[in-house]
């Protein structure tokens, strides 16, 4: 289990207040030696900073609320660094504590102190920040891309963009190459942003507020669906390695520790799994994506009291159910399928009818119908089916029904697998349209392929949605906190960004 701070460190020992406030040497000798006592006494020598970790049974570390790093999915706090790191935190037997910090300078800076041990916030390990910090054995390998806003003419080299507006974040390994190629090219210059993350930087060139930002590559891969306007145009620098980050000085008990534990989970596969888990997302058609987003902006805010106020009923996210509704009916209240199922959930006849939905077509009865549906999908899986899993089958059910899953997922058994893990199921599920296979099953035929195909779908419109939303609450609160209006580059002069 994680406990992500966003403020103060609560949950963490706080700092006691020195009993001697004096600047005499002889206070300070006398803090030390009274330290030191217990030790002296029992024979025993300093333990180490993993022994007291798993002493005091937590590991507080730094990072900040991202896609890639950290975020609050469903079933609790999810992302890649979060699981890596709690792979880490569940091999030494502790807690994990994530204590949030968004500006990326101070993160760094606070490396080793009481905030955290060390910083796992998918960090380049640069030259310069070598001079400063000491890096785990790398995990992931990232090229940093140029980002440019499509319809615009695409850069191809560097020489392409020297005369463009570009913003970076600061303190980031972007600023770093920049600063190198500006030796080969003096009139590149660049604005630096505090307190964004890569996702708000692709909005930005996404709403045409900068002609370029630089991200890395897995930031992109993960986050291009959400802002599809903002397109990859080539990579600055390849293979540049992604690491976690300690102090430079001190006890190094916990980075051996983490070496050993991340060439292990490397060597067994399972960091190739939680790769493919985070960066292997369906990327939709630039056309889909881009209908995804305006319908986000046109469709999603008329409907969007609705998914709320039935989510709470039903204790769901709002917009897991949103991201249902855009994969039936693009949020058309009056869309209508040849097989006769309509409105924004597509009921049909007699579900509407069993549900007590008296106008498929009235988006609030719609939604409402549409979330108990699914809910009693949800109940009647079986109790050995465990969250996320059980929600993906829940999907699953939703679309090619209750019957057909139970025939995949005895297929999934017969044949070796896990009947109670998606990952499996889905597999079998496309074999129900083979007769080799339906032909055997109580339930017959079934068009397979479609449920993997539905599921797949929402996943993705619902991360989409997620970061859309984060980003939207991120910046609003910015804006909100600096009494700011957005940026207009061209009254910018060249110097640092300090706020958007």
């Amino acid at each position: 289990m994680s406990n992500t701070e966003t403020q103060q460190n609560s949950g963490l020992p706080q700092e006691k207040t020195s009993r001697f406030h004096g600047s005499h040497p002889l206070y300070a000798i006398g803090s030390i030696l009274l330290c030191m006592l217990p030790f002296m006494l029992s024979g025993s020598s300093v333990p180490t900073l993993l022994e007291r970790i798993v002493d005091e049974g937590y590991l507080p570390i730094l990072s900040s609320n991202g896609p890639i790093t950290y975020f609050e999915g469903p079933f609790g706090y999810t992302g890649f660094e979060h699981d890596l790191a709690e792979a880490f935190a569940d091999h030494l037997g502790v807690e994990l504590v994530i204590k949030d910090e968004s500006n990326l300078g101070e993160m760094l800076n606070l490396v080793g102190t009481r905030s955290g041990h060390f910083a796992a916030n998918s960090l380049s390990v640069t030259e310069s920040r070598q001079k400063k910090l000491q890096f785990s054995v790398p995990y992931m390998q990232v090229s940093q891309d140029v980002i440019y806003r499509r319809g615009s003419t695409r850069p191809k080299t560097i020489e392409d963009i020297v005369d463009l507006n570009i913003v970076v974040a600061a303190n980031s390994s972007h600023v770093e190459l920049l600063k190198e190629l500006q030796k080969e090219y003096p009139t590149l210059s660049w604005k630096e942003v505090e307190d964004l993350e890569q996702l708000d930087l692709l909005e930005i060139v996404h709403s045409d507020r900068a002609d370029i930002t630089i991200i890395d590559s897995t930031s992109y891969t993960v986050n291009r669906n959400i802002y599809p306007r903002a397109r990859r145009a080539f990579s600055l620098q390849e293979n540049k390695d992604i690491a976690w980050a300690f102090p430079k000085t001190g006890d190094r008990s916990l980075l051996k520790a983490a070496n050993v534990f991340l060439s292990s989970y490397k060597d067994s596969g399972e960091l190739d799994e939680l790769t493919d888990k985070y960066f292997s997302n369906e990327y939709l058609d630039v056309g889909g994506a881009l209908t995804f987003s305006k319908h986000i902006d046109k469709r999603l805010p008329k409907w969007e009291t609705y998914f709320r106020e039935t989510a709470d009923e039903f204790k769901l996210d709002w917009l897991f159910i949103a991201a249902m509704s855009y994969q039936e009916s693009h949020w058309n209240a009056n869309a209508k399928s040849y097989t006769g199922v309509r409105g924004l959930m597509m009921l049909t006849r007699n579900t509407a009818k069993a549900l007590g939905v008296k106008d498929r077509t009235d988006p609030q009865q719609s939604i409402y119908g549409g979330a108990k549906y699914f809910t009693q999908r949800l109940e009647r899986l079986p109790d050995s089916i465990k969250n996320p899993d059980r929600l993906w089958m829940a999907l699953a059910a939703y679309n090619v029904g209750l019957g057909h899953l139970e025939d995949a997922r005895k297929l999934t058994e017969q044949q070796g697998g896990d009947p109670d893990l998606w990952d499996d199921v889905k597999e079998r599920l496309p074999l129900l349209s083979k007769k080799k296979y339906y032909k055997k099953t109580k339930h017959g035929y079934a068009r397979g392929w479609e449920p993997v195909k539905y599921v797949e779908n929402i996943r993705n419109y619902h991360n989409i949605l997620v970061w859309h939303n984060e980003s939207l609450q991120r910046r609003l609160a910015l804006e909100l906190q600096n009494e700011i209006e957005p940026v207009n580059f061209s009254n910018i002069q060249n110097g640092t960004l300090s706020q958007l």
